[in-house]
C-alpha cells in the first residue's frame, strides 16, 4: 500500500493519541468521518497499523532491567531465528542491522537473572553464531514515548 499525506496525518495523530475517536480525528483532519474510517481500515488491513497500545507513567510500571543484545546470525537461518525470537515475551523490539552483527534486540525483564537466561537461550538458537549484550543504565532520550 502506498501511503499519501492523509494516511501520514492519520498515523501521526494516532501515534499521539491512539484512543482518539473517529469523529475527533475527522474534525482535526478536516475530512469526512467515513473517509478517515476507510483509511484506518486500509492501514490496518495492509499491516501498516499493527495495533494499539497503552503507555504507563513511569511510576506505574514495575521496575525492569533492560538489555540490548546484538546477534550474529548465519544468513540462511535468519528467518528461523526471527520466528523463534518472537516467542520470547521479554523481547520488545528486534531490528535488522548492518555491520558485524545482523540483529539488534531490545529486551526487558524484572531481573537481570531473567535476562541472563534469555541471552543464553537466544545464543543457543540454531543459526546464532554469537551474541554481544549491554545492560541499559537509563534512557537519556526516548522519542517513542509521548509527551
Amino acid at each position: 500500500m502506498i501511503r499519501d499525506a492523509l494516511d501520514n496525518a492519520i498515523i501521526k495523530e494516532l501515534r499521539h493519541n491512539g484512543r482518539m475517536s473517529l469523529t475527533e480525528l475527522s474534525h482535526k483532519l478536516s475530512r469526512p468521518r467515513s473517509t478517515v474510517h476507510e483509511r484506518i481500515s486500509k492501514l490496518e488491513t495492509s499491516g501498516i497499523i499493527l495495533g494499539y497500545t497503552v503507555l504507563l507513567a513511569e511510576e506505574e510500571v514495575q521496575p525492569r532491567v533492560e538489555v540490548l543484545i546484538m546477534l550474529e546470525v548465519r544468513q540462511q537461518d535468519t528467518r528461523k531465528v526471527l520466528s523463534r525470537i518472537k516467542d520470547f515475551p521479554e523481547v520488545e523490539r528486534c531490528l535488522s542491522i548492518n555491520g558485524e552483527y545482523d540483529l539488534f534486540v531490545s529486551a526487558s525483564a524484572p531481573s537481570i537473572e531473567d535476562l541472563d537466561i534469555l541471552v543464553d537461550e537466544l545464543g543457543a538458537l540454531p543459526g546464532v553464531v554469537r551474541t554481544h549484550t549491554s545492560v541499559v543504565f537509563g534512557a537519556k532520550i526516548d522519542r517513542r514515548k509521548s509527551s
